[in-house]
């Protein structure tokens, strides 16, 4: 069953970035917006059938202690669609799925847990294969600035955004997920064992609760930025791509639900293989977006996923 749940997530995760892609044009300035109101819309729905339906325990105290690492996923998905509107799915997507090396890297800095040499080589690839994708974009946009006679200018400025977008994604999502560590983690018996990061977050929730909490906050943050588009932005909605950001959140929260039951079940097995999705949302973009890249990128994006992959393996402990 984790296999096929892990197949599912895969699916459903890089169903995500497509249609988030799909529903990110670069003309509209409030996409990333929408999508947030369209993935709170859909989570909270989510959230309320768990609550309901299966008798998830959830209160306000739970949104309080989890409020951090909600805020901090919020956020770095809120960066990462607005970085859609400028570079390639091919591109974004394995810069910003490797945030599981920033949550290695943190995790050993600060809750005392030790890096392996597959993970110390793994670090190494992202590290190398992030600065490798923004040289070799650079590179091209400066061939098709070349290409066309076009002076530097905005094209320039949307490239290093679309880079830095992606890059604070990864970093804020990795610290996310190293909160994650601590707060649903349950503090060691040992005082000796124990961290600074024990000492300060003292309530630890369990994963359904959690992703309730964090579900339940998107949905309020949803409808404020809502309300926001509709009487101070004076927004229009366009059916043609915005039914795409409604996809693409029920793509999200789909991917999330079966993600959390396949880590319960075999996180060791799993991990690796849902951390590959990135792969299939560079299949979708160049079957279906058209994008082609340069062998060097190709190259890269290889190395970012290799880099994934090996982490996500030897990181189920």
């Amino acid at each position: 069953m984790w296999f096929i749940l892990s197949l599912v997530a895969v699916f459903f995760w890089s169903g995500s970035d497509f249609f988030s892609k799909l529903g990110s044009p670069q003309k509209d300035k409030n996409s990333h917006l929408k999508m947030i109101v369209a993935v709170g819309l859909v989570m909270g729905s989510h959230a309320t059938y768990q609550v309901l339906v299966n008798g998830v325990t959830f209160n306000l105290q739970t949104v309080l202690v989890y409020l951090p690492v909600s805020f901090l996923y919020i956020f770095s998905m809120l960066l990462g669609y607005i970085g859609l509107r400028y570079i390639e799915l091919s591109i974004t997507s394995p810069i910003c799925n490797t945030s599981g090396a920033v949550a290695a890297f943190l995790s050993f800095l600060f809750l005392k847990q030790t890096l392996s040499f597959p993970q110390l080589i793994a670090t190494v690839l992202v590290i190398v294969a992030i600065v490798l994708l923004s040289y070799f974009q650079k590179q091209k946009e400066e061939a098709e600035l070349k290409e066309s006679g076009e002076e530097p200018g905005m094209k320039h400025m949307n490239s290093f955004l679309a880079i830095f977008f992606s890059i604070a994604y990864c970093i804020i999502d990795g610290l996310g997920t190293f909160m994650d560590a601590v707060v649903l983690s349950p503090i060691s018996d040992n005082p000796a064992e124990r961290t600074l990061m024990d000492s300060i977050f003292v309530h630890r929730l369990s994963e359904d609760s959690a992703n309730v909490a964090y579900e339940y906050t998107f949905l309020v943050v949803g409808i404020i930025t809502l309300l926001y588009l509709i009487f101070v932005k004076k927004t229009k909605f366009f059916p043609s791509y915005d039914g795409a950001k409604l996809l693409g959140a029920m793509s999200e929260t789909a991917g999330q639900a079966a993600y959390i039951i396949a880590l319960a079940a075999n996180a060791v097995a799993s991990a690796p293989l849902i951390s590959s999705y990135c792969i299939f949302s560079a299949l979708w973009a160049h079957i279906f977006l058209k994008e082609r890249l340069s062998r060097k990128q190709y190259f890269a994006v290889a190395l970012a996923v290799i880099g994934i992959v090996i982490m996500g393996f030897f990181g189920g402990d």
